[in-house]
């Protein structure tokens, strides 16, 4: 895979401030964010870009260790603990450097030509790491990930058919092994994370596992008691309203709310609440009954 250069990818220098990071990255995602460049190829290539760039600069160490190693910033450990070996081999060996060091005067094309062939006794050794991580978001609405499905999604170029779990949370991120970038000198691939947007739903609210809803019933309902038939996630459900119910009233139903991540035999609950609806538009003789029930008397 290609280098990206971070700052560059953000429109932005190596001075910029955690904030103006912030700022270039909203404003980069909103551009070029799939829902707004639906099957645009490249588009959806620069988002994956600027995902991943924010998720390196938007960290402070991750940041300082790219600062320093470039494109070969994910294997700064690496590189570093096989720095103070090779200093310990020319301690042993009575040698003074190998030309000019490591303490100085190593440059950015010098570390990458040691991450691709690391010094041995006159023998050279190639080095094997793990490609790079892939970062991406998948925007879902609440009702597709009631029940489990299937999507098709294009990472760098190729397919990916992934089985969505029912009942995966907003901002719930999951692992796809071996779908990350490709290894060096034979090293395994890097990883896939797929961060979940779930976007609210017009009726229900979920929390956890459980969902809210508002129905309303008319007054004679609330007085009086009746049968009423609401909507579900899984279906129409027929609910008996008792007399003399309360504006703002809630009821449970039990084991009708959201299916538990990865268990689709359990739920949650469904927790209605009622809202009474005040007749408009009255005529003389209904407001004259109404008057007679709340004024006795009168």
């Amino acid at each position: 895979m290609a280098f990206v250069d971070y700052y560059q990818a953000l429109g932005i220098t190596k001075s910029a401030s955690d904030k103006d990071i912030k700022a270039a990255y909203r404003k980069m995602a909103r551009k070029y964010h799939p829902d707004v460049n639906p099957n645009d190829k490249d588009a959806q290539k620069k988002f994956q870009e600027i995902n991943e760039a924010n998720e390196v600069l938007s960290d402070p160490e991750k940041r300082k260790k790219y600062d320093q190693y470039g494109k070969d910033w994910k294997h700064a450990d690496q590189f570093q603990g096989a720095q103070q070996s090779q200093q310990r081999q020319q301690q042993s060996w009575g040698q003074q450097d190998f030309g000019g060091g490591f303490g100085g005067g190593f440059s950015g094309d010098d570390y990458s030509d040691f991450f691709s062939s690391m010094f041995g006794r006159g023998k050279q050794r190639q080095a094997n790491f793990k490609g790079q991580d892939f970062n991406a978001e998948l925007r879902l609405n609440l009702r597709d990930v009631y029940t489990s499905q299937k999507q098709t999604l294009t990472v760098n170029g190729k397919n990916l058919r992934l089985t969505i779990p029912a009942g995966i949370e907003n901002g719930q991120t999951i692992k796809i092994t071996g779908h990350g970038g490709p290894g060096t000198n034979g090293g395994p691939a890097g990883d896939l994370y797929i961060k979940f947007a779930i976007a609210n739903d017009p009726d229900f609210k979920r929390v956890g596992n459980d969902l809210y809803k508002t129905v309303e019933i008319d007054l004679k309902t609330a007085v009086l008691g009746g049968d009423i038939t609401i909507d579900t996630l899984s279906g129409k459900v027929k609910l008996k309203v008792s007399p003399e119910t309360q504006n703002s009233t809630k009821v449970k139903l039990k084991g009708k709310g959201f299916p538990v991540y990865k268990k689709e035999t359990q739920f949650g609950d469904l927790y209605i609440t009622y809202s009474v609806k005040i007749p408009t538009g009255l005529t003389e003789k209904q407001k004259e009954l109404f008057k007679q029930i709340f004024e006795p008397g009168s």
